[in-house]
């Protein structure tokens, strides 16, 4: 007793990433530049501080993003300014907004 489900045949219309950069406010957050092996994808790593709920003691957390870098103007070792975006492969969903400082 399967109920066949009928399919809408609509396309859907991916804005272009740039547009969506300025378009939404997002998430914004710097760090360093640690991958630029990839064709338009650099890996970016985040340190934040976070206390210790009962030690209260300051940790270093990191997190690496994949972000979307169109120009492959980022290298490895520069600062960069990410911003949030929507997804744009498994793993990708940052786009880059500008480069901060390069590294020496």
């Amino acid at each position: 007793m399967a109920t066949a489900k009928t399919a809408k045949t609509t396309k859907a219309v991916k804005a272009p990433i740039q547009a969506e950069v300025a378009s939404k406010m997002s998430k914004t957050v710097e760090g360093i530049v640690v991958s630029d092996k990839m064709d338009k994808t650099i890996v970016v790593l985040v340190e934040r501080k976070v206390r210790h709920p009962k030690y209260e003691k300051i940790l270093t957390r990191s997190t690496k993003f994949h972000v979307h870098d169109e120009k492959s103007e980022a290298k490895m070792g520069d600062t960069v300014l990410i911003k949030e975006s929507r997804p744009l492969s498994k793993t990708k969903a940052w786009v880059l907004v500008s480069v901060v400082s390069t590294a020496k």
